[in-house]
């Protein structure tokens, strides 16, 4: 049984993905901070931009363990644990 090919983000992607990250909610609270509007609505915002964020990652775990979930590897895997659940018995005594 082979593995399936699964893609390796290099380094130099990960900080890509890093910096870009950083520099969207930097810039975003910069201007939150020196919008001219009321001290409430850059509350407001600033709640938006932090559930933005959150989402953002829950969003992203959940298209991983989407994918995860679909190689036959993890299946197969998933299917003997269901089965050695299934026939564990906690009552019966170890001989």
């Amino acid at each position: 049984m082979s593995t399936p090919n699964q893609s390796r983000n290099t380094n130099a992607f990960f900080a890509q993905a890093g910096v870009s990250f950083a520099v969207a909610l930097i810039s975003m609270l910069f201007a939150e901070l020196y919008l001219p509007v009321d001290p409430w609505v850059r509350a407001f915002l600033g709640l938006n931009t932090m559930f933005l964020v959150t989402s953002a990652f829950t969003l992203a775990k959940c298209i991983r363990d989407a994918q995860e979930s679909q190689y036959v590897v993890s299946r197969i895997d998933q299917a003997r644990v269901d089965k050695i659940l299934a026939e564990h018995d906690p009552f019966r005594s170890v001989s």
